[in-house]
């Protein structure tokens, strides 16, 4: 830790903190007799300039193994009002990359998954170098301002609100910031239920069902990540994480859930067809004896998600 901040406060004089370096006690020393203060307004311009590149990413090209996902998909379907719109899907995903611009009118809620080092000072600078970044890319992209009061529907302009954007961190090796904007339409139909522990043979039919009822509102082909266990709480952000797994492979039960709701025939934009679940990824977490939660995240064909590692 003490080596990050000497380099942040002296960047250009490698030989100044290298001195310093020289002995532990000398550079708590200097640590003891630096203002801290002098620190954070850098730390928080970085996390900016990372989460604004982030959200960036994430709105305007699709990761990897989605587009490898999605090639699969499509190679299966047999319809031709199906093969249209995935026609129409691949110029959209085209034409995005192509202008600089998102991939979809709805460039969603916003929602961050931090990583950070043992190194790096957790502070609310953090937290307010996100909303910096958030209030910056609402301008720069440009994004739609999405964040309403829920009751009074009153709009903020920035995408900024009370407890909004949605920042979650953990541990990690290195500082990263994984941006997950997330579309209204997909969001709305997502569910979850507290089942008996004797009935986890319904889980299977509880996602299906949940795509059944939505149809082709949540645009699909969909990406659906389902949480398992855990609380009434923690089962629904199961759910969500489930969705910053890669998508290009499933386990056995992870394709037997997505192969019951391709049964279903809703098809690419509801229009019928082979395919209407690209990938189901599972999260899960141990439970209390007497429970079982299951949620299911519904995600549109537009599985957004991109990781920026923060340039300390």
């Amino acid at each position: 830790m003490y080596s990050v901040l000497c380099q942040i406060l002296y960047p250009q004089n490698p030989v100044q903190w290298k001195n310093i370096l020289q002995g532990e006690y000398h550079c708590i020393n200097w640590i003891k007799s630096v203002n801290i203060s002098a620190v954070i307004p850098m730390l928080r311009k970085k996390v900016a300039d990372a989460a604004e590149k982030a959200i960036r990413e994430a709105e305007i090209k699709l990761p990897v193994d989605f587009i490898r996902a999605f090639e699969k998909t499509m190679a299966r379907e047999t319809r031709e009002i199906a093969k249209s719109e995935y026609s129409n899907i691949v110029e959209n995903i085209r034409q995005a990359e192509k202008l600089g611009l998102p991939l979809c009118q709805d460039t969603g809620l916003h929602i961050f998954y931090v990583t950070i080092p043992p190194e790096v000072p957790f502070t609310e600078d953090i937290f307010l170098g996100i909303r910096d970044g958030v209030e910056r890319a609402t301008e720069s992209i440009p994004l739609r301002p999405n964040a309403v009061d829920p009751l009074t529907r009153h709009n903020t302009g920035n995408n900024l609100g009370i407890e909004t954007p949605s920042i979650h961190v953990s541990p990690g090796k290195k500082f990263t910031i994984t941006a997950m904007p997330k579309g209204g339409g997909s969001e709305n139909m997502s569910r979850m239920a507290m089942f008996l522990p004797s009935e986890a043979g319904k889980i299977k039919e509880f996602v299906a069902e949940t795509m059944l009822i939505s149809g082709g509102r949540p645009c699909p082909p969909v990406v659906l990540g389902v949480g398992i266990g855990g609380t009434f709480d923690s089962v629904t952000a199961f759910a969500k994480e489930a969705l910053l797994e890669p998508v290009d492979e499933m386990t056995g039960y992870e394709q037997e859930i997505c192969d019951a709701v391709n049964n279903l025939g809703i098809g690419p934009m509801g229009l019928g067809g082979d395919t209407t679940c690209i990938a189901v990824k599972v999260k899960k977490g141990h439970c209390h004896t007497a429970s079982l939660p299951v949620a299911v995240n519904v995600q549109c064909w537009a599985c957004r998600r991109a990781t920026v590692e923060v340039e300390l």
